[in-house]
């Protein structure tokens, strides 16, 4: 969805963000008449659509970003924050588990979902009562939407916080006067309940893409179900949007990370993305801005969200294809750490699941079209971040440069590929989980197949025939340029880039066994997504928890070896996870505006 009113509604709707949101009367409430209509209506939700990404005109909000690479991925074992340890300090505590209530990310994030998202959804359904002149059954597919934003703020915020929020609806008078100690339960029935009414009147399908529809409805609360464990309130959402038959798998996996495949038939629900359109591209996802690679030929901004090793390892296969669960760190995947780009690096020939290729850039391997990806220079510091580029799911092709990305700002890689907030995938393998859990081993088997077989359909070309990579071979070779992109330079074309192989499952012997491989799929196919984190955590209430280990213990050993592995980095250094680390403090600022509020009990309340 293009937002063309965008600035417009901003002026309109411009309110302070800081954490005394809930006491100060917004600026502009007082102008809120003239959308006492179905355009005005529209226009103020267009207003609520255009925080859902993340960030807004006032401040780059990385630690709101819809995509979590903070909390979901950089906290996991997935990926490093932040490459250098010298930059954005507030990041730091969030990858080592020492989160402070002062903490400036987790207070975004506060922000960003009560000061923008609920506040803006809840004018909508108020004006929308007020409104007299609107057909009955438009009035209540404007309300549906606006729930539905108002439920995705809510579990966004559930996600990092936990049941620790306040639960605020139209009806609120006063919410400064609401605590944030609810019963069990509550938050979840809450954004359930809003999901409800949104798929009882949202369409089956939108004439703008960007807007939900019964089925995202019903995804997000089958999501929200599974936070709790609840398979058997989730399966019937699941089965639903299968059954309705209007997604598929796309052909490639890579299909759902390239712009010209946004709102594709996998989508079920995707944040939409603009560059060019307003200055500093607002309309891109500016909270991922520091997020693409820093060094060398293809230097942007800032080289945040680096791959870890531990996720790359994850991607070895044996002999038949299959991922090697209990082995897969016992040896790290052959890296270039510590080898210059000028120096000689033959990369691994280790079988690997061909979606290693798509999620990281590696050494020696072609990155999209940009060229051969060149080792150390191009990573911002490999002592401190390791070896491997930025998450690569988010970027754009070179030939994309300057149309499809932004041409202003200094956040050179916003771009305008999606945010596949939902996809088809999730719903398949969230389907495969509840079957797992039920003991339906079959189900399982077809269903993860499903996603292993297309993992199978597409790798990345070109077997590079050079293992010195200076920068005078940028981009394909010496005396090379960009027009040898697939036709030359000194790459095999015909060649993969790497040796890929993916295999299917045959059979499961029981729950655990079919359980630990939805897990393992789910890592695969949604990593560097801002997945990881919260999947460790639900699961780590199964009874075999995560392929019989628990989170605490996953993410523990993950330090350990990380600390001799980043040998520049200090990060990880007596990092240690406990159960308290599973949420966000309350932000210290709020607890200050709010003194109704309280701080979990894991973290000390301060004066």
């Amino acid at each position: 969805m293009k937002i063309k009113l965008l600035l417009l509604i901003f002026l309109i709707l411009a309110f302070s963000c800081s954490e005394d949101f809930l006491i100060k009367e917004p600026l502009g409430v007082n102008s809120e008449n003239i959308f006492y209509n179905e355009k005005g209506i529209d226009a103020l939700l267009i207003g609520a659509y255009s925080m859902v990404q993340g960030s807004s005109v006032w401040e780059i909000t990385w630690g709101a970003s819809i995509q979590n690479w903070t909390y979901g991925s950089g906290a996991s074992d997935d990926a490093y924050i932040e490459p250098e340890a010298t930059d954005a300090t507030s990041v730091y505590d969030i990858e080592r588990w020492n989160v402070s209530p002062y903490n400036n990310y987790p207070a975004e994030k506060w922000r960003w979902a009560f000061g923008m998202g609920v506040f803006r959804t809840n004018l909508v359904l108020n004006v929308i009562k007020e409104t007299q002149d609107i057909p009955e059954q438009k009035a209540a597919e404007f309300k549906a939407e606006a729930l539905f934003l108002r439920a995705l703020f809510y579990f966004e915020a559930w996600l990092v916080f936990g049941d620790y929020i306040p639960l605020i609806d139209e009806d609120v008078k006063d919410p400064s006067k609401v605590g944030n100690i609810n019963p069990e339960g509550a938050v979840l029935e809450f954004i359930v309940n809003d999901l409800k009414f949104a798929w009882g009147n949202l369409p089956d399908s939108q004439v703008q893409p960007g807007r939900p529809t019964k089925y995202a409805a019903m995804a997000l609360a089958a999501r929200a179900y599974l936070q709790e464990l609840k398979y058997t309130e989730a399966k019937p959402l699941l089965d639903n949007i299968i059954n309705s038959g209007k997604y598929s798998l796309m052909t490639n996996f890579f299909d759902n990370f390239r712009i010209e495949k946004n709102n594709n038939a996998e989508s079920i629900f995707e944040i939409q993305a603009n560059v060019n359109d307003i200055n500093e591209s607002l309309n891109a996802e500016m909270g991922i801005g520091l997020n693409w690679p820093h060094g060398g030929d293809i230097g942007m901004c800032c080289g945040f969200h680096q791959v870890s090793q531990n996720m790359v390892n994850a991607f070895k296969v044996d002999e038949d294809g299959l991922p090697l669960f209990d082995t897969f760190n016992d040896t790290n995947l052959k890296n270039d750490m510590g080898i210059r780009s000028e120096e000689e690096f033959i990369p691994s020939s280790h079988l690997l699941d061909p979606r290693i290729d798509w999620t990281t850039g590696r050494r020696g391997i072609p990155f999209l079209d940009w060229g051969i990806e060149r080792g150390y220079d191009w990573v911002r510091k490999q002592s401190a971040g390791g070896p491997y580029l930025p998450a690569m799911k988010p970027f754009f092709y070179k030939f994309q440069r300057y149309t499809l990305s932004t041409k202003t700002g200094w956040m050179t890689g916003l771009n305008a590929n999606n945010y596949r907030y939902i996809r088809y995938s999730h719903i398949l393998l969230w389907r495969a989980e509840v079957a797992a859990y039920e003991g339906d081993l079959d189900k399982v088997l077809e269903l993860v197949n499903m996603i292993r077989q297309r993992a199978g359909n597409e790798v990345v070309m070109g077997k590079v025939l050079i293992y010195k990579l200076p920068k005078s071979v940028y981009p394909w070779g010496e005396g090379s340029t960009d027009a040898d992109y697939l036709t030359g330079g000194a790459v095999d074309w015909s060649q993969p880039a790497a040796n890929y192989k993916i295999g299917l499952y045959s059979l499961f012997t029981d729950n655990n066994e079919a359980m630990c491989a939805v897990q393992w799929e789910q890592r695969l196919e949604f990593a560097t997504e801002g997945r990881r984190f919260f999947d460790l955590r639900r699961w780590d209430d199964l009874p075999d928890k995560i392929g019989g280990k628990s989170m605490a213990e996953v993410l523990n050993s993950f330090a350990a070896e990380d600390i001799s592995f980043r040998s520049g980095a200090w990060v990880m250094r007596s990092a240690v996870f406990n159960e308290g680390d599973k949420f966000q403090p309350v932000p210290q600022g709020v607890l200050k505006q709010q003194p109704v509020l309280k701080q979990r009990p894991y973290y000390i309340e301060e004066d």
